[in-house]
């Protein structure tokens, strides 16, 4: 029989209560998706929509929005691992109507979710929103940051949402984001790009001139990968582990590709459109704390099909061009859990 010293014996149970007391009890789930074009069925005029609308050229019915609902909750679920989330980022959202759809008519609505949406300037009439749980996320306050350009070369794209709220007592400031996309040529779009970068940087900036321990998390679609210009020289949001600059922002997604090659793939090649980026102190914080080892890519096997062209797997969509496919979009959702350390509390 062997014979175990009483003093290791005690290390080791210090070690064990220690780890298990500071960051398992409690998490709260985040997730990002672009969820491809969550539209409602009827035209509005306002809005280059009429392709989705049963006479349309997409023939958008009923049927395919209520399957797409359907798809979006289970991968919200599965993301989840079981479990509903506390928020979840939403890009190419048509509409309130659409949101109000999905939390009532999938297995959602035994969740009391709150919507925060603005209708945005975008031609085609797709937002950004969010969704949070009432009975867990405590609002502050929020609001919907323009991304235009006038002059010479003008043009509008979505809002940026900023959303602040309570967890366990303490103020997260998140940022929902769908940058101009790359349609028209990566060169002609790129300073689109750069644009939106500098406002958020604006309004990171005024937190942190009103508080520099100021945590936030920021989210979206960016339409570019996180080695680009509009990352690194404008948002100043650099590969993980980042630097020690107080200010400086931390892109978690460069950490998911060692697992899954990217969020969105286009002729064959992978890219990480679909990002987590953090502050420092969401790291290294002693009460709440992302947990680096449980976030990333959502790449569940019913969200990817076979890819004929170029071999192996891409997400399942729901058009490729105007043939409807029956997936539920051309991204894969992204997520990462706050921890919370229950022997702060």
């Amino acid at each position: 029989m062997i014979k175990i010293s009483k003093w290791i014996f005690l290390f080791v149970v210090i070690v064990v209560t220690k780890s298990s007391e500071v960051y398992s009890q409690t998490s709260y789930t985040v997730i990002f998706y672009n969820v491809e074009n969550l539209f409602d069925t009827w035209d509005d005029p306002e809005t280059s929509d009429e392709e989705f609308t049963p006479s349309g050229t997409r023939h958008w019915t009923r049927q395919h929005f209520e399957l797409k609902l359907k798809m979006i909750y289970k991968a919200l679920i599965t993301a989840g691992e079981g479990q509903v989330p506390d928020i979840i980022g939403f890009a190419e959202i048509e509409n309130l109507w659409v949101l109000e759809q999905l939390i009532s008519q999938t297995p959602l609505i035994r969740f009391n979710y709150g919507i925060i949406h603005k209708e945005s300037p975008d031609p085609r009439g797709i937002d950004v929103a969010l969704l949070y749980r009432k009975d867990r996320i405590k609002p502050i306050n929020y609001e919907f940051i323009p991304v235009n350009r006038a002059g010479k070369d003008p043009f509008k794209s979505r809002d940026i949402l900023r959303f602040s709220a309570l967890l366990e007592g303490e103020q997260i400031d998140f940022y929902v984001n769908h940058w101009p996309s790359r349609s028209g040529g990566f060169v002609e779009t790129q300073e689109k790009r750069n644009v939106a970068a500098r406002i958020l940087r604006q309004s990171l900036d005024s937190l942190f001139s009103r508080n520099l321990d100021s945590r936030t998390l920021i989210m979206g679609d960016f339409n570019a990968t996180p080695k680009e210009k509009c990352f690194l020289s404008f948002l100043r949001a650099y590969p993980y582990p980042g630097n020690d600059h107080p200010t400086s922002l931390i892109n978690l997604s460069t950490l998911w590709t060692k697992q899954v090659e990217g969020t969105i793939r286009n002729g064959g090649q992978w890219e990480v459109f679909d990002q987590m980026i953090c502050t420092r102190n969401l790291l290294n914080s002693s009460d709440l704390k992302i947990l680096i080892n449980e976030g990333g890519i959502c790449s569940f096997g019913f969200l990817t099909e076979p890819d004929p062209t170029y071999l192996g797997k891409k997400p399942f969509r729901t058009y490729m061009g105007p043939v409807y496919y029956g997936g539920v979009s051309d991204h894969f959702p992204v997520k990462v859990k706050i921890g919370v350390n229950k022997s702060k509390n």
